[in-house]
């Protein structure tokens, strides 16, 4: 904004009009985004309030970012400034649960988590699973992160029937989307609330595991499930830092019997060092990333994913973590911020080369503040 501190008392006081003395205020050092401090934070609880916000920042020329948990803010193209930070964590809760449709409705706000805890208590649950531990409904969506179930039930934006928003401009609205999907890349505004899809809750689950002991391993291993029929829900790899450790783990569900004899036929197709357990891997449904990190996402198809771990490999010069989807072929890779802006965008265009001939990207999703502004980052539409 610009603007000296008494010319910001009076947005100050209808921001605290609008949503309550105990839920506006100035932002503080935690309040930044791609490290660009906020001027003010508004919690809004109410479809009404969050649209008498939102034309309160158009009218005043504000730049407003929404936030769940935070989990994810560093993402994508850093803004070009941020003056509101609208905290969504008052707009939560689940309503309208159709227990014979399998639908409910689910404000943003609402901990995914918490979702899922409130849903097993009826038997059912949202297929899918953010690898961010505090991730909101409204941040999983808008950002379309998405866990192992994707390989089974798609991505977070597949789970969706509409989304309750409010625009840029104070109004509100419904996106339908075309083809069953809700059309959430294209909203630009506040999301309010999801009408989500559900699914039974699986009686018992198996993870069946083995050893990778070259990217050349992944594309054999996957072949290996798809060849004995068991619909895995989840086909994850994980490949060491240190190689030559990894492993990929395959997510049975279902009945409790039926999913004990898939897991012992899987497990004796995979070898004799394969181990099959009700309990997932530690690593399992986790980034590889961390905070300073630069974070890669390659997508390709399965066949070509050993190129692509091999080539990143070759160009960075070191072992580089990857871990994700084999089963879809979209994992998350993992380069040390401290490379540097010209060794990181070097490593990236030489992917991209490789991955080129093969139908593949990769994007930087996140990255240190130092070199963030000058990378080719991704967009949030080359998410979905």
């Amino acid at each position: 904004m610009g603007t000296d501190l008494p010319a910001r008392e009076p947005l100050l006081r209808a921001l605290i009009d609008i949503c309550g003395p105990d839920f506006a205020r100035r932002a503080g050092a935690a309040d930044a985004v791609a490290g660009r401090l906020a001027s003010f934070v508004a919690a809004p609880a109410t479809t009404h309030a969050v649209a008498d916000t939102m034309r309160l920042a158009a009218e005043r020329g504000l730049g407003v970012i929404a936030r769940g948990s935070g989990s994810k803010l560093d993402w994508g193209t850093p803004p070009p400034g941020v003056d509101l930070l609208l905290d969504t964590r008052r707009l939560d809760g689940i309503w309208h649960h159709d227990m014979r449709g399998m639908t409910a409705e689910i404000g943003a706000g609402t901990p995914v988590k918490a979702v899922q805890a409130a849903l097993a208590l009826r038997g059912r649950r949202l297929a899918a699973d953010p690898p961010s531990p505090s991730a909101t409904l409204g941040g999983m969506l808008a950002l379309n992160e998405t866990g192992p179930l994707r390989h089974r039930f798609g991505t977070a934006a597949d789970q969706v029937n509409h989304i309750a928003y409010v625009t840029r401009d104070g109004e509100a609205a419904t996106s339908d989307g075309e083809n069953g999907r809700p059309g959430i890349a294209e909203i630009d505004g506040i999301i309010l609330s999801a009408h989500v899809r559900l699914e039974p809750l699986p009686a018992a689950r198996r993870w069946v595991a083995a050893p990778v002991t070259t990217p050349r391993d992944i594309n054999d291993l996957v072949q290996a499930t798809a060849a004995r029929h068991v619909t895995p829900s989840a086909i994850e790899v994980d490949l060491s830092a240190t190689p030559p450790t990894g492993v990929l783990a395959v997510l049975l569900e279902g009945d409790p019997d039926e999913v004990a004899d898939r897991a012992a036929r899987l497990q004796k197709a995979f070898g004799d060092h394969a181990t099959a357990s009700p309990l997932a891997p530690p690593w399992w449904g986790r980034y590889p990333f961390g905070h300073g990190d630069v974070a890669l996402r390659i997508a390709v198809p399965t066949a070509d994913l050993q190129a692509a771990v091999f080539a990143l490999r070759d160009v960075a010069g070191m072992p580089v973590p990857v871990r994700g989807s084999a089963g879809r072929g979209v994992v998350h890779a993992v380069l040390p911020g401290s490379l540097g802006l010209e060794r990181v965008e070097g490593i990236v265009d030489a992917v991209r080369g490789v991955l080129l001939a093969r139908g593949g990207r990769c994007m930087v999703i996140s990255a240190p503040r130092a070199i963030s502004e000058e990378l080719d980052m991704a967009d949030r539409r080359d998410l979905f």
